[in-house]
């Protein structure tokens, strides 16, 4: 065949395509259970963050093991379901369903023998989906610490929520009102209250949109819980 020829040029870039294909199938599928491993283990970490532990990917397992003793899936009655394990429920999906049809992941860890409640966070920014963790001490109401994440924010704006400075204003915080009610944590701008009573925290400046995303997240999410958050409370006040 001419080599100079449209033919030979046509075929050449197919067999190409066909090639480097199935070089990128074979480099995917090879790479999966690596791939897999390390998203597991970095949700790991960001859970293990939430409650102030810092592990490097290598000991993330083992000390997750260690510091969260439970791990449930909650229905939205504040009942366990134990035929589905917490770490495996994707939010992406349940959010997808009718909340009374949807699972709502809890780690309970244990720190310097004190309990904390870790509750998984996803919702929309500006450009696309953002999640994170929220861990509240044995009260259920005061923040121990948060993490945040983004698929695509925009870079020194709405980013900025996963920067710790960000992340540290919503420890102490309270995701309920002076009646016990949930009203989750409003990112306001030009909130500077240091007191921790009025349930909001100081906004990103430029990124309103993307602070709106966190806001309704953490009240979308943390009103599911109610019922398990009621039940808890009641259990405590019976062994005080």
């Amino acid at each position: 065949m001419d080599r100079n020829s449209n033919g030979y040029t046509f075929l050449f870039a197919g067999i190409m395509v066909v090639v480097v294909g199935a070089l990128l199938a074979f480099a995917a599928t090879s790479l999966k259970d690596l791939q897999d491993e390390n998203v597991k283990k970095e949700k790991m970490q960001n859970i293990l963050a939430s409650v102030g532990v810092s592990v490097d990917r290598d000991h993330a397992e083992k000390e997750f093991e260690t510091v969260i003793k439970q791990k449930l899936s909650l229905k939205v009655d504040g009942t366990v379901d134990e035929s589905v394990s917490a770490f495996n429920i994707d939010l992406k999906q349940e959010l997808s369903k009718p909340a009374d049809k949807q699972l709502f992941p809890l780690y309970v860890a244990e720190k310097e023998g004190k309990k904390f409640y870790i509750i998984p966070l996803r919702g929309a920014g500006l450009w696309n989906a953002i999640w994170g963790y929220v861990a509240l001490e044995e009260d259920l109401n005061t923040v121990k610490g948060a993490v945040f994440d983004h698929q695509g924010e925009t870079p020194g704006l709405g980013a900025e929520i996963t920067q710790q400075w960000f992340q540290d204003r919503f420890v102490g915080e309270k995701i309920m009102d002076k009646s016990g009610e949930i009203v989750g944590i409003t990112v306001a701008k030009g909130n500077t209250d240091p007191s921790k009573e009025d349930n909001k925290v100081d906004a990103i400046s430029g990124a309103t949109i993307t602070g709106d995303g966190v806001t309704a997240m953490i009240i979308e999410r943390l009103s599911h819980y109610k019922e398990y958050f009621s039940a808890q409370k009641s259990k405590l006040a019976l062994n005080n």
